[in-house]
């Protein structure tokens, strides 16, 4: 079913997503919304960076990129391993909340001499601040990222993460649960509460910032 139009700037899909109508959003058939997830206006998400199904000619099922005249024998088990389903670029989880101005956009590096793309993961009760870049392998869940946050390529934030409003967090790095990063670049300043997180405090705050979203 196509997604239904909520009143003014936001359109909100079958799941509950609500996505601001101005907000860009790039291969849109590379992205998945885990249900109750928010996009705000001017948000820029590149599904369109995906990674390329890998041409592995060690293997008899293998594509190759282009299809050669050699493979016939192998062109039936070719059509079966490749997947009618897109590749997914972006996962985001459920009541994770996408403020304006934010840049998501898969890792890449250098892999055999190829610049390839790989997935990013958003774990869900992820809060993204304003104007943050966002280039993680993987954000766990009950994440807070503040504002004006550039996360670096094939960076990990584990669970229950927080980062400090205009940190930067180096290619790679890995931000462990329950630990505040600062900084540029970041490093770890303090460490989180055992009740951060629980329902009724951060997980409450996503439901009332989802529930707020276009009235």
């Amino acid at each position: 079913m196509p997604p239904k139009a909520t009143k003014g700037e936001y359109i909100e899909t079958d799941t509950g997503n609500k996505i601001s109508r101005r907000s860009l959003i790039h291969g849109p058939q590379h992205i998945i919304l885990g249900g109750k997830t928010v996009i705000q206006a001017d948000a820029v998400i590149r599904g369109d960076l995906f990674r390329l199904a890998h041409s592995t000619s060690s293997s008899s099922s293998s594509l190759g990129g282009g299809g050669g005249g050699k493979e016939q024998s192998g062109s039936a088990a070719a059509a079966k391993t490749a997947s009618p389903s897109p590749s997914v670029a972006i996962t985001l989880g459920r009541y994770s909340y996408v403020s304006k101005q934010v840049i998501l956009r898969p890792p890449s590096r250098l892999h055999r001499g190829v610049h390839s793309f790989y997935p990013l993961k958003i774990g869900d009760h992820v809060f993204i601040g304003e104007r943050a870049v966002v280039e993680a392998a993987s954000v766990g869940n009950h994440v807070h990222i503040g504002k004006d946050v550039v996360v670096g390529s094939m960076a990990i934030l584990k669970d229950f993460a927080y980062v400090l409003d205009g940190a930067v967090v180096p290619p790679g790095m890995v931000v462990p649960s329950w630990c505040v990063v600062g900084g540029a670049p970041a490093r770890i300043v303090g460490e989180l509460g055992e009740g951060y997180g629980v329902e009724g405090a951060d997980g409450g705050l996503a439901r009332d910032r989802y529930r707020m979203v276009g009235r």
